[in-house]
Order: structure tokens, then sequence, then C-alpha cells
């Protein structure tokens, strides 16, 4: 199901049980609120960022591993400054010193100037969003798909056939994302729904006939730009998605441990549940 709703929190939203939390950022910002991103980075964050060649890939990543640590630190009442991590055998990221009896899961996505931050609690999580570009062979890549998402993307042409081709990747991606594999489990050893119109779902997964029932996928809409899904283990939860957005008075980020009151007011929002 798509959601298109993305509210503007008026001050820190609560996470609860049986609650997904999305939330969309722009990582195109000002030099002066990238400064002060900046300084909520760990030393091996900072110089992660210094080895990037351009100058945007560096400030992208600045800002989407900043609004990671305050979206973080929000649910957290932590200083996000202060969060630490620690990352799985693929590379998938998890807090150090998870707190409380229903730990914080998360995953974050990021492309061509967008990020996604997904959240929730004691349940397995991944989250891609990918910018919907006319110059990628698509028909290349989907070599690597499964039989069946080949031939139903072989039924379509066009725009359609490239939207198609997306979405497919990004329920692919975050379905492995979630489950902490990253590209080593083979992109044609399971199959997710493809087709325009039909409702996001794993359909398929070689050797473990239990994979459909584990995992709930849900289609995103951040901008028409892009393509996006969600993946989370379980089912029975209640998606909300934010906009992550600073205080034009405050010229700063949404700091939720010191300053609710720089959360701008709620517009919309939109509540799915799978």
């Amino acid at each position: 199901m798509s959601v298109h709703g993305w509210s503007l929190p008026f001050v820190p939203p609560t996470l609860a049980d049986n609650e997904v939390h999305v939330w969309r950022a722009s990582l195109e910002q000002p030099p002066m609120l990238r400064h002060r991103l900046l300084e909520t980075l760990s030393a091996d964050e900072r110089e992660r960022a210094g080895r990037f060649h351009f100058a945007k890939d560096r400030d992208h990543f600045v800002v989407a591993r900043s609004v990671l640590r305050v979206v973080l630190g929000g649910y957290l009442g932590r200083d996000p400054a202060g969060l630490r991590f620690r990352y799985g055998p693929r590379g998938k990221p998890a807090l150090a010193d998870p707190c409380g009896a229903a730990p914080l899961c998360f995953n974050v996505s990021h492309s061509h100037g967008l990020a996604l931050v997904a959240a929730t609690r004691s349940r397995a999580i991944g989250v891609d969003v990918e910018r919907i570009r006319t110059e990628l062979n698509v028909e290349g890549v989907e070599r690597l798909f499964s039989s069946c998402e080949r031939a139903a993307l072989r039924a379509l042409a066009g725009d359609e056939h490239r939207r198609a081709f997306f979405a497919c990747w990004t329920r692919k991606e975050a379905y492995l994302k979630a489950r902490g594999q990253g590209l080593f489990l083979p992109l044609g050893g399971f199959a997710v729904s493809v087709l325009p119109g039909a409702p996001a779902a794993l359909l398929a997964c070689d050797g473990d006939a239990g994979e459909r029932e584990r995992w709930s996928l849900t289609e995103l809409a951040p901008d028409p730009a892009y393509a996006a899904a969600l993946a989370v283990e379980g089912r029975g939860w209640r998606l909300r998605c934010w906009q992550w957005a600073v205080d034009e008075a405050c010229a700063g980020p949404a700091r939720t441990h010191e300053t609710p009151h720089v959360w701008r007011a709620a517009r919309r929002q939109e509540e799915v549940e799978p």
C-alpha cells in the first residue's frame, strides 16, 4: 500500500511497540546547518565523511548520519552525539547500548539527496529508496532477478516498465536489509510483487516456506521521482510517516533531547496497518 502523507511533528513522537515510523529528510541543507549537524557525528563518522572524493557525497553522508542520530536520540531522550553503533557481519548498524525492554531497531537508506530512516521496537526492519533513473541499464540488472519477476517485467514497457523495475528493486533491497544479508543472498533466490498497483509482498523464498508469513512489505511514496519500500518482521503493526525538518526561527536541527519546541506543527498524517 502506498503511503502519501508525511507529517511534520510538533513534538518528538512516541514510538509504540506496535508501530513502525519512517522519516523522510532532504540531504540538501545549507552550509551553516551542515556544520551543526557535523558536530553530532562520532570521530569515526567524521573520518568516513572525509574520505569521500566529492564534496556533495560528503555533505550528504554528514546530513544522513546526523538525521539518523537526531531521530534515534529523540526516541531515546538522549543526546544524538552520544549514541554509539555496532555493526553486524554484513554491515547492518544497530545501537551498541540498546535501552529498555523493547530495544529500538532501525534502518536507513538514501539516494540522490533524499534519505529515509525507519524505526521500530523489537522487530527486524529494512528500508530502501532509489531515485528512478532513466540512464540506468535496468535490463542488465533484471537478469539477476527471479524468473517470475523477469516474466512480470517483460510484460511491461516504457515508463511503466521502469517504475516497476525500481519498485521490484527497492522491495528486494529492503527485504535483504531487514534480514541483515545485504547482497550476500542471491537476488534470484526470492521473489517480490512487481506489477503496478499490486500490493508490495514477498511471494516466495527458496528453501524457506515460512518467510512469506514472517515478513511484511510495504511500498512507500516519498516523492514522485523516487521508489521506496519497507520490510518489517511480523504483522499487525501500524505505519506512521514523518517529515524531518529544521525550524526556520532556530535555524538548527530538531534536537529532541533539549529543545522539543523546534519541531514544527504537523499538517497531515496517514496511518497504515498491514
